[in-house]
């Protein structure tokens, strides 16, 4: 694997380019992390996982746009923080309530998290994992969370 491309699907059938990521400047790992997010976020809009594709030495991640991101009161930036998880409650009606905030060492530790259909939360418990997002403009991998009995609706 050389390098990871973000395309955008216009809906159209038209696929561009919309970001690119080199493993010699970001790593294997961080490449991985990625593809494992549902959701990305970038330069204030939403991004949704359609396909995760390879393609010889390139990974290919389409996505489709949401729109215009919304944030959330609680929301801050991890630039120049560290590799940092934040857990958030899944429920609009909620404002995705940022339950807290794990701080990794390597993008595996964050791999891991991201893998999980069920995540132990330090200090909170086990939690199923609703869906998961890369926020490029924070810096910061969110999963998504809800008790694990308690219906999506």
């Amino acid at each position: 694997m050389k390098k990871l491309i973000y395309y955008l699907n216009d809906r159209n059938g038209k696929y561009r380019p919309l970001y690119e990521y080199k493993v010699t400047e970001v790593g294997i790992d961080e490449l991985y992390a990625r593809q494992l997010c549902t959701y990305f976020i970038m330069r204030g809009n939403q991004y949704e996982l359609v396909s995760n594709e390879m393609d010889g030495e390139e990974e290919i991640l389409v996505v489709t746009e949401i729109g215009r991101n919304v944030t959330t009161a609680d929301e801050f930036s991890y630039r120049g923080k560290g590799l940092n998880i934040e857990v958030r409650r899944f429920r609009e009606s909620e404002n995705y309530k940022r339950l807290t905030t794990i701080p990794c060492q390597t993008h595996f530790d964050i791999i891991r998290f991201l893998l999980k259909d069920i995540v132990d939360i330090p200090g909170i418990g086990q939690m199923a994992v609703t869906s998961t997002e890369i926020d490029e403009d924070r810096g910061v991998y969110v999963i998504y969370v809800k008790d694990i009995m308690e219906a999506e609706d």
